[in-house]
């Protein structure tokens, strides 16, 4: 996986304080101001007692969301973790906005909220907050048919929509402070993915968006233009009622533990696939064609995909990259159809006419599962990625890639090792030593890399068609084993 790809959305030193420079405030990134020695905190003895933590996050695709049955997200993951660290079972509290999450922390419905949470001046007078974890810099969101923001004055004139009481909308008033007259027009329970689809359907100009969002909505929505307000960096951290003072001890402790192992950033780029990998001309390409051509053959391919246990939203990225959906599509080697199947493969599979649309999606998808079974024993990542390489180099070279993490030290079983060791299989040093010779395994990494971001763009599709038709369960409390 790439690794800290935007220099400044990046993972903060615990116990170090760091100077807040955003909304105008100085501030450290402690856990604000917390009860006087002698107030009693229950907080953190009361989830001990009953066994149950109760998490007030975001209901987005960027915190928490059910994707296929399972419950998915970047902050439910932490979450997850944390609970796991305390020994008890996760409740999730999923709500819309900052304010909804306030509300329900104060009413007593959570203990504490995880939910990409900026550390800013005004917040910390009403909750406490923990260490920060990580740095996002503000980005300006805007469609690309207007011309550039490139300074702060020149938002002078301009109107920006955010959420009341976002992070964002205090920035923009501390702005107004200091003589930019930028317009606010401020929305009332609006989530920020909410304004950003107004932002790209042209309803309305400007809206706001940290980092580890902003450089993500670019490959959902190209025409979406993206830009960084200032050099200025704000922390993320969780919160809690400001009397829960042990309950931010372990917080912190947890935060220092999955920094240093390295998991807090394994679960980051699990959820930030390549966010700084932007195509304009191949995502755009990728929306047109999938809009006009998936819709024909998106039955088939949730059959064949469902048969063999796979989401068909990956079936249909991997078509997409095979063929950029053409069923008529011929490549090297004779590979042929949308999923540029070999004629040997066909015949090893009984099915003789790959120009057939759904004979070839069934066979594509048929091998695919071939390849996938024989990686039993990788993690369920890890595996899925192996079997997508194993499609297109061959079974051979990612085995031959695999005997030679294991002589580079590194585990034959994780596909971040597989990045680094099939690309040496080009050179003569590395290929005249394994057993199927030369391979493109640089093209093979770019293969996989191409496809997962294929397919996070239809998920998030799905899930946005889930969201709005309110498809239940999608942002119900959750109580998760």
């Amino acid at each position: 996986m790439m690794r800290k790809i935007i220099k400044r959305n990046r993972v903060l030193r615990l116990g170090v304080p760091t100077v807040l420079m955003a909304a105008g405030a100085v501030a450290t990134f402690h856990a604000g101001a917390i009860p006087a020695d002698g107030f009693q905190d229950l907080s953190l003895e009361r989830i001990l007692a009953a066994g149950e933590l109760r998490v007030i996050t975001g209901s987005s695709p960027h915190s928490y969301y059910i994707y296929r049955n399972e419950s998915k997200g970047f902050d439910f993951e932490l979450a997850r973790e944390f609970a796991a660290r305390l020994g008890v079972r996760l409740r999730v509290v999923p709500c819309r906005t900052w304010e909804e999450m306030l509300t329900a922390l104060n009413r007593g419905r959570g203990d504490v909220i995880a939910a990409g949470n900026e550390i800013t001046r005004s917040r910390t007078r009403q909750v406490a907050f923990s260490d920060g974890y990580r740095e996002v810099q503000p980005h300006l969101i805007s469609h690309r048919r207007l011309a550039p923001i490139t300074e702060l004055r020149d938002l002078a004139g301009k109107t920006v929509d955010v959420s009341r009481g976002s992070a964002h909308h205090e920035r923009l008033e501390e702005l107004r402070n200091q003589g930019i007259d930028v317009s606010i027009r401020v929305h009332d329970n609006l989530p920020e993915d909410q304004l950003i689809q107004r932002v790209v359907r042209g309803e309305i100009d400007f809206t706001i968006a940290n980092s580890n969002i902003a450089l993500m909505i670019r490959r959902y929505y190209p025409s979406a233009a993206v830009r960084p307000l200032s050099r200025d960096t704000i922390p993320l951290g969780w919160a809690a009622r400001r009397d829960a003072r042990h309950l931010l001890e372990k917080i912190n402790e947890f935060f220092r533990s999955m920094i240093q192992t390295g998991r807090l950033e394994d679960i980051y780029e699990k959820y930030h696939w390549n966010i700084g990998d932007f195509d304009y001309i191949d995502l755009k390409t990728f929306h047109d064609r999938t809009r006009i051509r998936l819709p024909r053959y998106r039955p088939f391919i949730k059959d064949a995909a469902q048969r063999s246990g796979f989401d068909w939203c990956l079936i249909a990225a991997q078509a997409y990259r095979e063929s950029h959906l053409d069923p008529l599509a011929r490549g090297a080697n004779d590979a042929r159809g949308l999923m540029q199947v070999l004629p040997a493969t066909g015949r090893s599979l009984k099915i003789t006419d790959l120009l057939d649309p759904v004979a070839n999606i069934k066979a594509g998808v048929q091998y695919l599962k071939s390849v996938y079974d024989q990686l039993d024993g990788m993690e369920e990542d890890d595996r899925l990625l192996t079997s997508l390489a194993a499609y297109n180099a061959g079974p051979g070279h990612v085995q031959d890639a695999r005997r030679l993490a294991s002589k580079m030290g590194l585990d034959p079983n994780r596909w971040e090792s597989l990045t680094k060791t099939l690309p040496l299989l080009r050179f003569r040093k590395y290929y005249q030593e394994a057993e199927q010779g030369f391979c493109r395994g640089d093209i093979t990494v770019a293969y996989v890399k191409h496809i997962m971001i294929y397919y996070d763009i239809l998920k998030r599709q799905e899930l946005d068609t889930m969201l709005a038709k309110n498809v239940p369960g999608t942002g119900a409390e959750t109580l998760v084993d």
